[in-house]
């Protein structure tokens, strides 16, 4: 086994749990519009995606909207399918929809939690909080009824507007965006090319969890997993895998280098069984020439 794959067999083995932060629960949903113009020979088609923030009492999650919409019409369709199969064990499809992408802020201990997901498993990527040096002055605007004051700072490469709510005192928003004395409802970059848009406040309606049974997810086929997962919770899945962002990168750039080799080498080990199937070559992926994340120097 090179060097390389066994970095990776390490880390999927030797990795722990998340460790769960102070429980917190949603009580609020702020809606967005997201927009990042991602290839700048193509601006007039950006990227988009409907996304939300979930503000409990003292922290925030941030996730896709069109995801969570698509798990809850997967899992109705998925037990009409099981009702209408003769065995119970339906050939049904899921579609990837929505970033896989979550930011968990939690200000009160200065911390970000960015969930990513990769050959299936969970990881949660620990990190401070950014520093952001808003300056506010004086401006104020309503957004969906809620009062909001205007905000600029500078933050990885780009000069950004904010409108946050006092009204609402949790310091988080979506993104990495954060800092301010409320939640940040609307936010753009100065050249447009990045934009978090108003879509809507809702209240969080609360969900039932912990009726019946409990099942370990490990024993449901993957298509399941994370059907039941309480979106109002505001912490990683159950089950992530802690890390840092610096081995994350090692694993995605493995998998890109050599996909079937991981495969092999985490089998071959004593970590989780992944299954027997030749990966075969990457997609292309889209052209991004313009990451939202610029280095400072542009």
């Amino acid at each position: 086994m090179n060097r390389q794959l066994l970095m990776v067999v390490t880390l999927l083995t030797t990795c722990i749990a998340a460790e769960a932060q102070k429980s917190d629960t949603a009580r609020l949903l702020v809606h967005y519009k997201f927009s990042w113009v991602r290839d700048t020979a193509n601006r007039a088609h950006p990227y988009t995606e409907n996304m939300v923030l979930y503000v409990g009492k003292n922290a925030g999650a941030y996730r896709s909207y069109d995801g969570v919409v698509y798990k809850a019409q997967f899992k109705k369709a998925f037990a009409e399918a099981v009702a209408a199969s003769p065995d119970g064990h339906p050939m049904i499809n899921r579609r990837g929809v929505g970033s896989n992408i979550e930011y968990y802020q939690y200000p009160n201990q200065q911390k970000l939690l960015t969930k990513d997901q990769l050959m299936a498993n969970n990881y949660a990527i620990e990190g401070p909080l950014p520093m952001i040096g808003w300056k506010t002055n004086g401006d104020t605007a309503i957004f969906g009824g809620l009062h909001c004051q205007k905000a600029t700072g500078h933050f990885k490469g780009r000069d950004y507007t904010a409108w946050f709510c006092p009204d609402l005192p949790v310091r988080t928003g979506p993104w990495k965006l954060t800092g301010l004395p409320g939640v940040i409802v609307d936010a753009r970059d100065a050249k447009n090319e990045v934009i978090f848009q108003f879509d809507g406040v809702e209240k969080a309606v609360p969900t039932s969890q912990g009726n019946g049974p409990a099942v370990d997810k490990k024993d449901l086929p993957p298509i399941l997993r994370d059907l039941d997962d309480d979106m109002n919770l505001i912490a990683p899945p159950a089950g992530s895998i802690k890390t840092t962002q610096k081995d994350f990168d090692k694993l995605k750039e493995a998998m890109r280098k050599n996909p079937n080799g991981v495969v092999q080498a985490v089998n071959a080990g004593n970590g989780p069984k992944m299954d027997q199937v030749k990966m075969g070559p990457p997609l292309m992926g889209p052209v991004i020439n313009n990451p939202i994340e610029l280095p400072e120097n542009q």
